[in-house]
């Protein structure tokens, strides 16, 4: 999968327009990036990736870019 199809995935889950964000995007400007965007961001991580995302690792993220990284 492309980064561009992973952040296609993370505009899904946070229900943004596509092709509203990009790497380089400071999560915490997003409004959408609330306690609840946040939980369907571990929704999104569990179910299309089978990866486990715990609130830690979620403090840890300041980039779009640093969710790719931890998806790929």
């Amino acid at each position: 999968m492309t980064n561009e199809e992973i952040i296609g995935k993370i505009e899904e889950a946070l229900e943004l327009d596509e092709n509203s964000i990009d790497e380089s995007t400071e999560l915490e400007s997003l409004p959408e990036y609330d306690s609840m965007g946040k939980l369907s961001l571990i929704v999104l991580c569990d179910d299309d990736f089978e990866k486990k995302l715990s609130g830690e690792q979620i403090k840890l993220f300041k980039t779009v870019k640093d969710i790719v990284d931890f998806l790929k």
